[in-house]
């Protein structure tokens, strides 16, 4: 249990690698960004539960991506000023677009069909 939570962490952080360089290269546009957001949290979810089943880490995944979009459109003047510092900026977003909800949706299903793809190679390898 303990070596797939590792995988996963190591995910987990090369994707945040990923997705901080993709803001600062110029010409990858920037649905990319939302893109990786949404296969970290498809990851982070991944590192508490390492095993349950990968529809419903997508499914919650999904749900957390779209929970914290949606919440988006909630403008009170508390979580404005959060949304300015570095930390809100990039978990809790700056304003809501359903292109985002699309990127969502195409990293988790990415990240739900790649893991499944894989596991299913290496349960196949190891038999």
């Amino acid at each position: 249990m303990k070596k797939l939570r590792i995988y996963y962490t190591i995910i987990f952080f090369f994707i945040i690698f990923l997705g901080i360089l993709s803001r600062k290269i110029s010409f990858i546009p920037l649905w990319i960004g939302d893109f990786l957001y949404a296969v970290m949290i498809y990851f982070l979810v991944r590192i508490f539960l390492p095993f349950k089943n990968t529809f419903l880490i997508a499914l919650l995944s999904l749900l957390i991506c779209y929970g914290i979009e949606f919440l988006q459109l909630y403008q009170s003047e508390w979580i404005i000023k959060l949304r300015k510092t570095l930390f809100g900026r990039y978990v809790l977003g700056q304003g809501f677009l359903w292109s985002d909800i699309i990127a969502y949706t195409f990293g988790i299903l990415t990240a739900f069909i790649v893991e499944r793809f894989t596991s299913n190679f290496l349960n196949r390898k190891s038999v």
